[in-house]
């Protein structure tokens, strides 16, 4: 590993610097609205830049080289899938969440179609799949410290989170934007770089190809047909709306913004993996023997000139953090409003919630370092998250939002069926026949709910009354809905 020039280092220094003066300067933001969704008033193009901020991060990028690394582009191909999620939820769902007055969560919109418990299990899931999630990209902080200093990975742990909390805990949501538009600009810039100085390296884009292992370039690879779709289903799935991104269209300043700003966010997604696949394929050409999770921070301490590493390093730092400092913010959120406020002190000020906000953002960041230390890889703490969240809230979410459906039975009986399939074969069955838990888990999900739906007659005189309601262009209002109303 070659040694960093002190001219990186003073890069990486005022990298670091920049980031919290820039996230400090919204701690004079003191009101819990502010702190969840930024006053509701950020545009399109801030919705974009923060949206593919968010989930570009440690795990997208770094994972995505690791995995190709070790698999080839069929991982390029099955993580595509994500991109096709957000293209579909900015199409089709995120505008109607803009028009739920007043909600803050993912939670907020389970109350207002299926009721309080359906709330507090979304909550509680909310909270763990960002916890998980949190913990991939605390553990990618901790893997480029490691690298970049010889120290341990707790160390990089540290140090990474510190630095996140810094100005997470205090600014809430307008430090996350403000950040998060940063580091966009810069990592979109410099990764891009990377690529064209590896493959340079590699002897150009023939040469590289003529190296790369046998099957690493082919639709499968070594893979199963299986074992993709159960890959593809999961990031298809795994975070689709869960609450950094939710939180992204509630902030949204009209529908119309919270639209532009996922389309293009999915777009630029695709453009951006195959960017991120492209250098994990270079390291295993010329550093076949580095263990998988390096090969995105070995490619860019090696191969790139004096001072050009430190930007590019402050670039990985910044698509890590970026990332980190949305998950604490939304964990925080959900466990306010879907906990909290819900459950354990109605009565709570505005005030109160946000000390609140705040103590939480800092026990989560300090979970999310166990947990990162205990995972074994980025993208197996990812895919942990994602079986959480894909077989219970999902399916749900986008029924309610969508179609108005409405019935608390049937909302939290697929909750509970779905989770609790997806454990089951997951951790007493291990997943036989290869199959995804994450799969058995959403197909049992939706059916649950279907029977239950139809089982209840509350839920379709609920339905009727919000279709001869629907009139107006703004679909949830119309219908009745809103956080609290059912």
């Amino acid at each position: 590993m070659a040694s960093l020039n002190w001219l990186d280092w003073l890069v990486i220094s005022i990298y670091f610097y920049l980031l919290i003066a820039i996230g400090l300067q919204s701690v004079n933001r003191d009101s819990s609205d502010d702190f969840a969704v930024a006053g509701r008033r950020i545009s399109g193009g801030v919705v974009f830049a923060s949206l593919a901020a968010s989930f570009l991060g440690g795990g997208a990028v770094m994972g995505t080289a690791s995995s190709t690394f070790s698999d080839g582009y069929v991982f390029l191909f099955a993580i595509c899938a994500f991109s096709l999620q957000t293209v579909l939820v900015g199409q089709f769902v995120a505008p109607r969440l803009r028009h739920y007055e007043g909600a803050h969560t993912v939670g907020d919109v389970m109350d207002a179609h299926y009721g309080p418990v359906a709330r507090l299990l979304t909550g509680l899931l909310s909270i763990a799949v960002c916890a998980g999630i949190l913990g991939a990209q605390v553990l990618a902080v901790g893997t480029v410290f490691h690298l970049l200093l010889g120290t341990s990975k707790l160390a990089g742990v540290l140090v990474g989170m510190t630095f996140v909390l810094l100005y997470a805990t205090f600014g809430g949501m307008w430090s996350v934007v403000k950040t998060n538009v940063a580091q966009f600009v810069i990592f979109g810039v410099f990764l891009p770089v990377v690529l064209l100085f590896a493959v340079a390296h590699a002897g150009g884009p023939v040469a590289l190809m003529a190296n790369v292992p046998e099957g690493h370039t082919s639709l499968l690879g070594s893979w199963t047909p299986l074992a993709f779709i159960g890959v593809f289903v999961s990031f298809l799935l795994g975070e689709t709306l869960v609450q950094p991104y939710a939180q992204r269209a509630f902030a949204a300043k009209d529908p119309q913004a919270s639209r532009y700003g996922f389309l293009l966010a999915g777009v630029f997604s695709v453009g951006f993996y195959f960017v991120t696949a492209s250098i994990g394929l270079v390291a295993r050409v010329v550093y076949p023997d580095i263990e998988p999770d390096q090969a995105l921070p070995t490619v860019v301490s090696e191969l790139l000139p004096v001072a050009m590493s430190g930007l590019v390093l402050a670039a990985l730092f910044a698509v890590i953090m970026s990332t980190a400092d949305s998950y604490l913010n939304a964990t925080a959120v959900s466990f306010a409003k879907d906990i909290y406020v819900s459950f354990l002190h109605r009565g709570a000020g505005d005030r109160l919630l946000l000390v609140v906000q705040r103590l939480i953002t800092v026990v989560v960041g300090v979970a999310a370092a166990i947990f990162a230390l205990s995972a074994p890889s980025i993208i197996d703490a990812l895919l942990l998250a994602y079986n959480l969240w894909a077989p219970t809230v999902v399916a749900p979410l986008i029924l309610g939002v969508v179609w108005g459906f409405r019935s608390r039975i049937a909302g939290t009986a697929a909750i509970v069926a779905g989770g609790g399939a997806m454990a089951v074969w997951l951790w007493e069955l291990h997943e036989p026949f290869g199959l995804s838990a994450l799969i058995v888990g959403v197909v049992v999900n939706i059916v649950v709910y279907a029977l239950a739906y139809l089982l209840d007659p509350r839920a379709h005189r609920l339905l009727a009354q919000a279709e001869s309601a629907r009139p107006a262009s703004a679909p949830a209002r119309a219908a009745g809905v809103g956080p609290g109303g059912n």
